[in-house]
């Protein structure tokens, strides 16, 4: 169903709401250092290896609370709703005095992201406001759910992309050139952040009604979405679960990253991917052995029609030129061209499904790992004598298009960044 802009709500209005909040936020002076007690978002995070590297980083990383650590997801959930309140106690975390919302600015060498967190006003599907463009897995968002239920908080926001906003960006500009922020930090990726907070009811009147009309494409956090809703469900009308935390950007003023999201098949041995996919792809060995070499293959294979990278082995092999005959019987056909033709759709029909029989189902959930630098799956891969499936990235236009027509692409087929760092700002929702 197409959906090409947002239509009045049950209460009339129509477009995003975002709404202040009293921040919750790290005490600097009650821990190392504000970068080691960030991390990415949950589902970036590489574990174990990278979940340990946090922990270690400060004892009061935010990891602790997205991510806790035990032996089921009940002692999960409740480690975390524990850790939460004896931080709040010990003075670790403080809420803000006033409700505000907050820009946050990522630079990241010569890339400039910022834009505005608040607590979005939670819409149905059918309303258009918000586009989801990517499908969801259950247990995820089962587990994000318990969660969220358990801590009472919103700990990481998602990251939204909005157009042509032009009161809000000039605020959000003029805010960043000239006035102090309340934090600044660099984390150890490089990437420089910096949050201010506006409670100027003026101002924040002006960006209601500057985002009012206006439609949003998820960009990163589909499963986070799915809990909020889910949760927004399961709870009486006029409570705070009808908000989620949000960080909205505008693109037109500062279009995100666009990059894949990589494959690693745990189980399947570099030899026998490449062998059983030699009757549908054109498959050659690339020379040099090095990934940026073969990063560079693929983009310039991408350009002409699907491709991928195999890698795992040692060595990188370009799989490219499918065979049309197999791409008409296993893709099916009652979605539109743009979809028939995505990377992601190829892979997980005609490789997945059919040439490897490795569906990416929610019962077999170390058959495929999902990861979000092309090093980290080629590391993965030869460490666990499997095959990763290097992707390209899909252009904005064409995922913003799917989502418009109410068609959803393959999940994790793709990431836009930077992504909100967890831990700067969080959101209780017993403060409101």
């Amino acid at each position: 169903m197409s959906t090409p802009g947002p239509h009045p709500g049950p209460d009339g209005e129509q477009g995003l709401r975002l709404t202040p909040f009293r921040g919750l936020r790290y005490v600097a002076e009650r821990v190392g250092s504000l970068a080691a007690v960030t991390s990415p978002p949950y589902d970036v995070v590489v574990r174990p290896d990278g979940q340990r590297h946090l922990e270690t980083a400060d004892p009061h990383n935010v990891v602790r609370l997205i991510l806790p650590d035990a032996e089921t997801p009940e002692a999960r959930h409740a480690k975390a709703a524990r850790t939460l309140a004896a931080w709040r106690e010990q003075g670790v975390l403080a809420a803000d005095r006033e409700p505000a919302l907050y820009v946050y600015e990522q630079r990241d060498g010569d890339h400039l992201q910022r834009g505005v967190i608040g607590a979005l006003r939670l819409t149905p599907p059918e309303d258009g406001v918000v586009l989801p463009h990517e499908d969801v897995m259950p247990g995820p968002v089962a587990d994000r759910a318990a969660l969220m239920r358990a801590t009472r908080a919103n700990l990481e926001p998602l990251l939204l992309a909005y157009r042509d906003g032009d009161a809000t960006a000039t605020l959000v500009e003029r805010t960043a050139r000239t006035r102090a922020p309340l934090l600044g930090t660099t984390t150890e990726d490089g990437v420089h952040h910096r949050l201010w907070s506006l409670t100027d009811p003026a101002e924040i009147a002006a960006i209601g009604t500057d985002l009012a009309g206006r439609q949003a494409l998820i960009a990163d956090g589909h499963h986070r979405w799915a809990t909020y809703r889910r949760l927004q469900a399961a709870h009486p009308s006029g409570t705070p679960w009808d908000y989620g935390l949000v960080l909205l950007v505008d693109t037109a003023r500062h279009p995100l990253r666009v990059r894949a999201i990589h494959r690693v098949l745990q189980h399947l041995p570099p030899d026998r991917a490449l062998d059983t996919a030699r009757p549908f792809f054109r498959v050659r060995a690339l020379p040099g052995h090095t990934l940026d070499a073969a990063l560079g293959a693929l983009a310039g294979a991408a350009e002409h029609g699907n491709a991928f990278v195999l890698a795992g082995d040692g060595g990188f092999h370009l799989l490219d030129r499918p065979d049309p005959g197999p791409l008409d019987r296993h893709v099916p056909a009652d979605r539109p061209p743009q979809w028939r033709r995505l990377d992601a759709t190829v892979l997980h029909h005609l490789l997945l499904d059919h040439v490897w029989q490795i569906p990416d189902s929610p019962g077999l959930p170390d058959e495929i790992r999902y990861i979000h630098t092309a090093d980290a799956a080629v590391e993965q891969a030869r460490r666990h004598a499997g095959t990763a499936v290097l992707m390209h990235p899909v252009r904005e236009p064409v995922v913003r298009e799917l989502a418009r027509q109410g068609v959803m692409m393959p999940r994790k087929s793709t990431s836009f960044g930077p992504k909100p760092a967890g831990g700067l700002v969080m959101r209780s929702l017993d403060l409101g």
